[in-house]
């Protein structure tokens, strides 16, 4: 439901920081605030070729874990301990930012093709897990 208000022309990302039942934040991948998404602007990455997983810092937005985890800056909600429900799989960037966050697992339904993402969360004992891998469970 969140990833619907995302303002990506690429993908729509979704992202929601749970603890003990409770919803603590929620972020989706746009523009920062203020400025102009790029559905009103056009995307940056199509217009310089830059393929999908590369580049990060080449766009005009924020992964929605990113925006989760400043939304919970933003307003003083901890979030250490928590799980952050994910559409996709965090890339590398989001992945330090969620160890650094006190996150302590992730549930995703996309896996995203970063291999220094799962190493990195790995290393830090963040348990990843696949949704579709839960509910064959």
């Amino acid at each position: 439901m969140v990833s619907t208000r995302s303002t990506c022309l690429r993908r729509q990302v979704g992202a929601v920081v749970v603890k003990e039942k409770r919803m603590l934040t929620s972020g989706y991948n746009g523009a920062p605030q203020g400025l102009s998404h790029c559905l009103e602007v056009g995307c940056l990455r199509e217009k310089m070729g830059i393929a999908s997983g590369e580049r990060h810092e080449l766009c005009r937005g924020l992964h929605a874990e990113q925006n989760a985890i400043v939304q919970a800056a933003l307003h003083g909600v901890g979030i250490a301990g928590s799980t952050i429900y994910c559409t996709h799989q965090p890339c590398s960037a989001c992945s330090k930012m969620i160890i650094n966050a006190g996150i302590r697992r992730i549930v995703y339904e996309y896996p995203y093709p970063d291999e220094l993402s799962r190493d990195l969360l790995a290393e830090a004992g963040v348990a990843c897990e696949c949704f579709a891998e839960i509910e064959n469970d």
